[in-house]
């Protein structure tokens, strides 16, 4: 039997302890090769701040910097950080903040901006050739109380609270205080406890800026955002509020997101052109310099509106959304041009962004545009060209576009009275089949016989729609584009202050149903119920009144005025012999429903 023997012990050729020395030696080797690859290799071990720096971060992180380290240009820089024993000292760093805050206004022309060194954000936008609501002072486009709640323009967002509340409250130190004439440059510095900040913007003689913006930590950059977070100033009552939107264009093609469907905090990524946000008069565009590097974050908020503004109730209130946008870089540096201002299409046609594609569609005119814009440009020349008013410039287009549509209405007139003439064979042929139930197949043969008739006597079932069809085109296109043309702000009409605005007497409203009412009796109907006579006679006209009440009273304008020249027409028509020989077979029949009513209560008794 062959002896066992312990494998550490020596012995035998081959075998003892030279042979696992070499097999130690061996897994020594490799050991030590794995280890020095893990480090050439291996993922990299982020180094850790000194426990000093630690201790500095930690009491910045979320709040401004002590005053005791405050410096500016020519000040003495702050100490040193004092590093381990075995560490390498890191490189002495100069904490750069304002010991006070500070105002520098920049105007030219076209606007008046306040920036504060609290943020290097901006207080004040005011808009030079724009009042408010109340007509009284020029336009402010920071919306005030949006802003003390979610962020003022040109502040910083970042995906940490704790960052982005200390990158919008602490001291930058301005290169300018007081005035500055455009065009010119202003730029914001901020740093401490590693963290560095740097804001630079540029201003000309347009309503566009370009903004330069570098955040490091560490000298690592941080993704913090350029941003305009809160709406826009003129945004006052519940229309304005709901007529917000996502204006953005991406890879060339432009778009729009509503209120409702903005996603606050959602990040979107892509090559955008153009992004920011709108309301129905102004919006506030950033244009990144290189679109296919850019993020950008939607804001979505919700405030309080007073149902009464001269007498606010916390308790009566309607909730409206604000929205707003962040804009950065995959790189770190963000670099970009920002459109503030109001929406007038020619003022927007010469707004490039980084592509060559202009702002034009940031005009929201909808599916309607290829009828709005043309409408836009037809007003704009009278009002340049010879009326300089845009309320008669919208009767004047109003008349045009009736007069134009003209033929539709005899078009309509003149299927009518066809259709009215054969009424006496179309009725027999329904008496011919009423034995018969729906679901009976010889009610095909009614049918045929029916349509047969239609195109023996050249009746166009579609004739009386089709000229109708045709109409409401023009008749939403004007709409869109009265609600979104900004040229009718504060556009002043006999005792309207403001076509943009209802009409606060209501005479507009109560013309509408007048009209439409006048309208609807003197349109002879001899084919229509006399039950389905008087609702389109009532029901219409209180329907459309109720519209216009609350609405823009350009808008309201031109449909008095469609209602006014449509009733003219209507009496005109009448005149003519089909209208007379419409109006003959409507007495006809009304009298022959009179007949048969009578002999219905004679049976009776």
């Amino acid at each position: 039997m062959a002896e066992i023997q312990n494998p550490n012990q020596g012995g035998g050729s081959g075998g003892g302890l030279g042979g696992d020395s070499k097999s130690l030696f061996g897994f020594m080797i490799v050991f030590v090769l794995m280890v020095v690859a893990f480090q050439v290799f291996g993922p990299k071990k982020t180094q850790q701040p000194a426990p000093a720096q630690q201790k500095t971060q930690t009491a910045t992180n979320g709040a401004a910097a002590p005053p005791a380290a405050t410096t500016s240009a020519g000040s003495p820089a702050a100490p040193t950080e004092v590093t381990g024993p075995g560490k390498a000292a890191a490189p002495a760093t100069t904490a750069i903040q304002a010991s006070s805050e500070s105002e520098t206004v920049v105007e030219n022309e076209l606007y008046r901006i306040t920036f504060t060194s609290r943020g290097a954000a901006v207080k004040s936008w005011v808009l030079k050739k724009y009042k408010d609501d109340s007509q009284k002072q020029p336009l402010d486009l920071v919306n005030a109380d949006a802003a003390a709640k979610f962020g003022l323009p040109l502040s910083l967002w970042a995906y940490d609270a704790g960052l982005k509340n200390r990158l919008n409250t602490v001291l930058y130190v301005p290169s300018a205080t007081g005035s500055i004439t455009a065009p010119g440059t202003l730029s914001f510095d901020y740093s401490y406890g590693g963290l560095t900040v740097h804001k630079t913007f540029h201003f000309d003689s347009s309503y566009v800026i370009d903004a330069d913006v570098s955040v490091t930590q560490n000298g690592v950059p941080v993704a913090a955002m350029l941003a305009w977070p809160s709406g826009l100033g003129d945004q006052t009552t519940l229309q304005q509020y709901a007529g917000a939107y996502f204006a953005y264009s991406e890879n060339g093609k432009a778009d729009e997101t509503a209120a409702k469907k903005v996603v606050g905090g959602d990040t979107l990524r892509g090559s955008y052109d153009y992004a920011g946000v709108s309301d129905l008069y102004f919006a506030a565009i950033f244009m990144p310099a290189t679109p296919a590097d850019t993020n950008l974050v939607t804001l979505h908020e919700s405030l309080g509106l007073p149902k009464n503004p001269a007498h606010p109730d916390p308790n009566a209130v309607d909730q409206v959304s604000i929205l707003g946008t962040a804009l950065g870089a995959n790189g770190g540096d963000l670099q970009t041009r920002l459109f503030v201002g109001p929406k007038l299409l020619g003022l927007l046609e010469t707004v490039q962004a980084a592509n060559g594609e202009n702002l034009e569609h940031v005009v929201s005119f909808g599916w309607w545009g290829w009828i709005a814009k043309p409408m836009l440009l037809v007003l704009r020349f009278f009002v340049v060209h010879g009326i300089p008013n845009w309320g008669w410039a919208i009767l004047v287009l109003t008349l045009i576009l009736n007069v134009a549509m003209l033929p539709t209405r005899f078009m309509m007139m003149k299927s009518s009275l066809k259709m009215q003439r054969i009424q006496p064979q179309i009725e027999a042929i329904k008496a011919k089949y009423a034995k018969y139930k729906t679901t009976d197949p010889r009610r095909q043969d009614m049918n045929k016989e029916m349509f047969d008739l239609q195109k023996k006597e050249g009746v166009n079932m579609f004739g009386g729609c089709l000229p109708m069809l045709l109409q409401y085109p023009l008749l939403f296109g004007f709409y869109r584009m009265l609600m979104y043309a900004i040229e009718l702000r504060q556009a002043h009409w006999l005792w309207l202050p403001d076509l943009s605005a209802p009409d606060v007497l209501h005479v507009l409203p109560i013309f509408v149903i007048v009209s439409m009412f006048l309208s609807q009796f003197f349109t002879p109907s001899p084919g229509m119920d006399q039950s389905q006579q008087r609702m389109m006679a009532f029901m219409m006209p209180a329907v459309f009144g109720v519209m216009m009440w609350n609405i823009g009273s350009g808008v309201a304008l031109y449909w008095a005025g469609s209602n006014l020249l449509g009733v003219a027409q209507q009496l005109a028509m009448n005149r003519t012999s089909m209208g007379r020989e419409m109006r003959a077979i409507a007495a006809k029949r009304a009298a022959k429903r009179a007949g048969k009513t009578v002999k219905a209560i004679n049976a009776r008794h």
